[in-house]
């Protein structure tokens, strides 16, 4: 009587057994991709019922529309705002506020993150109060920064380089400290110095990945623009909410956050297409 031991083994040049699966149809599973066309279904299917939701807690009087405004009506106040108030030009401030806080924090950031990835002495001296500094709201500076720059433009693209400088500045150290060591000691086998490692191995490997941390902090810039907008500002979308606020237009206020919304997600997927164009090695991983 054979054990139970050679039963479960395989005879000997028989192909190996599939692994079991699960009985029925599977609908999902862990890590797998979903096709194109499924992903655009799901997607705009949500949007659709998230707003037939709205509609109906504005169409049955669940909400008062003081409260909340209903699509229409919020649709309505953004074609208003365009066509009678100019609000355009609200847009390009707030738009080019929100690029000039994120450029000059990446212009320092970039850097420096790359030094302290890249030479752990310049890891150990900042990475301690950069960590410490990036749990800090950027609001709460606001009251300094009126002190220190005054209530103009200064203060508005302070208040963005800090919600991004500190952040950016971490994401940069750690990817560049995870490059491959095996290729940074075979280019210092071949004689190259370290600038050299940094320009031809180092940064190579790393600049998708910057790339991508470059865009994931502009998102989060995004989201410090009517915090940089609260005081002082005679135009910008962050200046329009706050006004509307007083008068309880709600239909004015959620078409400026759905505008804060669309402007933004346009220059994030402007950033991954180009992010794409200038690294298309990354489409490979």
């Amino acid at each position: 009587m054979a054990s139970i031991s050679s039963m479960d083994k395989p005879a000997a040049g028989a192909a190996p057994a599939d692994p079991p699966r699960a009985s029925g149809p599977r609908k999902m599973r862990l890590l797998y991709p979903v096709d194109p066309r499924v992903r655009l279904f799901l997607g705009v299917g949500f949007f659709a019922l998230f707003l037939l939701f709205w509609t109906f807690l504005t169409a049955a009087g669940i909400v008062a529309p003081h409260f909340l405004a209903s699509p229409l009506q919020a649709v309505s106040a953004a074609w208003k705002l365009f066509a009678e108030f100019g609000f355009l030009s609200d847009v390009g401030m707030t738009v080019w506020r929100v690029l000039g806080g994120f450029a000059l924090a990446a212009a320092v950031a970039v850097p420096l993150g790359i030094a302290m990835g890249a030479y752990k002495p310049i890891e150990a001296v900042f990475e301690p109060f950069i960590s410490f500094a990036r749990y800090l709201p950027a609001s709460a500076f606001i009251p300094l920064l009126i002190m220190w720059v005054g209530i103009g433009e200064a203060q508005k693209l302070s208040i963005i380089y800090l919600g991004c400088f500190f952040q950016l500045t971490l994401m940069v150290m750690m990817i560049v400290g995870n490059s491959r060591r095996d290729l940074v000691e075979a280019a210092y086998t071949l004689g190259s110095k370290d600038a050299s490692v940094i320009r031809r191995v180092i940064l190579p490997g790393a600049a998708p990945e910057i790339a991508e941390a470059l865009r994931q902090v502009l998102g989060l810039g995004w989201t410090y623009v009517v915090v940089a907008e609260l005081i002082g500002a005679a135009s910008g979308i962050g200046h329009m909410i706050m006004d509307s606020q007083a008068l309880m237009a709600t239909d004015n206020i959620i078409a400026g956050i759905v505008i804060i919304g669309l402007v933004g997600l346009a220059s994030d997927l402007a950033f991954k297409k180009l992010n794409q164009k200038l690294f298309p090695w990354s489409l490979m991983r």
